[in-house]
């Protein structure tokens, strides 16, 4: 099965900083992430005022990973938002969830994969969303 991931995940899988659990939820798996996480991490990236993500990074950190994320590796997939914004819209209306939310559980439906997230990620909203159009999703530690 395959695992889309969240920036936080994406971010360490792409720095080589993948804790036991990620490799364990990536392990014999196809990878993907979704629009808005890319871009939320790109962001983050480019102005990395004390985030979460990047914000205690060095400049040089966050530059080599802004390279990475431009020559995104084709392994990781981005289901292309035109395929899921009929869906996302669907899941947003039936559930509280943002719009990250709604394309991240699109996205796994899409794929038939299981969705992981950072544990400080998680969230009701994307949670019971998932589980009611039964999209496996888990947690992940660092």
């Amino acid at each position: 099965m395959s695992v889309v991931f969240d920036d936080h995940l994406l971010r360490d899988v792409l720095s080589g900083d993948v804790s036991r659990d990620l490799a364990r939820s990536l392990t014999g798996t196809g990878h993907a992430t979704t629009n808005l996480y890319l871009y939320r991490l790109s962001r983050s990236v480019v102005a990395a005022a004390g985030g979460a993500l990047t914000g205690s990074w060095s400049h040089e950190e966050r530059t080599a990973l802004g390279r990475r994320l431009v020559n995104l590796p084709d392994e990781i997939a981005v289901v292309p938002m035109r395929e899921l914004t009929l869906r996302m819209a669907e899941i947003a209306s039936a559930y509280r969830v943002s719009t990250l939310g709604a394309e991240a559980v699109a996205a796994a439906e899409h794929l038939g994969a299981s969705l992981c997230v950072w544990e400080g990620d998680d969230g009701p909203g994307i949670r019971a969303a998932a589980k009611a159009v039964s999209v496996a999703y888990r947690t992940v530690t660092r």
